[in-house]
């Protein structure tokens, strides 16, 4: 049949299965406005990043930040593909400050502090208002050669059934600050302890702390962590309160040991202000800074973040990092290798 290719009508120039001219540029134009929306998206998340500007419901979603870091070179790429360069550009620089700002939590830290001193292993866990397998933590503690252990959300009940499955075997001297549901807290020790006590948060979470000193070692100050959560756009000014009143690393003073599930990741600006008041994070410096420790929750599909922390004073050694899955609790363990400063013989 006259006009007819590969089975196509024709009108003109133009196939009935072709777009109109009139049609095609606003795609093309949608496209760019799309484009456009996702890489000012990705410009803004950085800059909140970069300049610590998190407020409101934007605090919980940076909690997800280094997600974020990776989906913002999906807009290069988006571009680059569609020859739109100067997208592509600038899409570019909010993908680079992103990933300035999170890569360097998966790469080892040439300086993780001194590596001479007395080894020590420490852990936390959010024990999830009691419902943690207690055996299986109390395994855990025996598997790793923990020697200070401190929780979160201890209930009278799971005080008791962490007594009955041996803790206090492994780990005698203990600070206890349980309560009924998610606001009591524990630290527990291989060694004697000394000034033991607790503290309550303006968000109302208790801290238990005392003061642990290791044969060959000197006094060391340790604290069970547990900041209210930024659950609610009401709980900010206490959650930010909470991460602020944290005790300062003094290095005139005893080193300290500041672990627990924080309600915070490296990506919230309070955290990293506490951080740089004479701590180092242990994961961060072991590489093992992106492992998610909290998530999924309740079956939701929530991807893991980073929000429990072993927080140690810039006179202790961070040697090694792992993080453990513990039946029961919606957290994950964190079990960090310390070398902490060593006395003279009968010092």
């Amino acid at each position: 049949m006259p006009g007819t290719g590969a089975g196509t009508d024709t009108v003109g120039a133009m196939t009935i299965t072709s777009t109109p001219p009139e049609i095609r540029p606003a795609r093309r134009i949608a496209r760019a406005v799309l484009l456009w929306l996702l890489v000012v998206s990705g410009l803004g998340w950085a800059a909140v990043r970069l300049l610590g500007l998190e407020w409101g419901p934007v605090v919980q979603l940076f909690a997800f930040t280094p997600y974020a870091a990776v989906g913002a070179w999906i807009p290069v790429m988006v571009a680059l593909g569609v020859r739109r360069r100067l997208i592509a550009a600038v899409a570019a620089v909010a993908a680079v400050v992103l990933a300035m700002c999170v890569l360097p939590r998966a790469v080892p830290d040439a300086g993780r502090g001194p590596e001479s001193g007395v080894r020590l292993i420490v852990m936390t866990l959010n024990l999830f208002a009691g419902a943690t397998d207690a055996r299986a933590l109390v395994d855990l503690v025996r598997a790793n050669d923990v020697a200070a252990l401190a929780v979160q959300e201890l209930t009278p009940a799971a005080a008791s059934g962490l007594g009955a499955a041996g803790l206090g075997t492994l780990l005698p001297y203990h600070a206890l600050a349980d309560e009924p549901g998610t606001t009591g807290s524990g630290l527990y020790s291989r060694y004697p302890i000394s000034s033991p006590g607790s503290q309550r948060g303006a968000g109302g979470n208790l801290q238990a702390y005392a003061t642990v000193r290791a044969p060959r070692a000197g006094p060391l100050r340790i604290e069970s962590a547990h900041p209210l959560a930024p659950y609610a756009v009401s709980a900010l000014a206490a959650w930010e309160t909470d991460l602020a009143a944290e005790p300062p690393a003094d290095p005139r003073g005893t080193p300290r040991i500041l672990l627990g599930d924080f309600n915070a990741t490296l990506d919230h600006a309070p955290l990293r202000e506490l951080v740089a008041r004479g701590y180092r994070d242990a994961a961060d410096a072991a590489g093992k800074g992106l492992t998610g420790t909290w998530g999924p929750y309740r079956g939701r599909a929530l991807l893991p973040v980073t929000i429990d922390h072993v927080l140690v004073d810039k006179r202790i050694g961070v040697r090694d990092v792992e993080v453990h899955d513990v039946a029961g609790s919606d957290h994950r363990a964190i079990v960090a290798t310390l070398t902490v400063p060593a006395v003279a013989a009968g010092g």
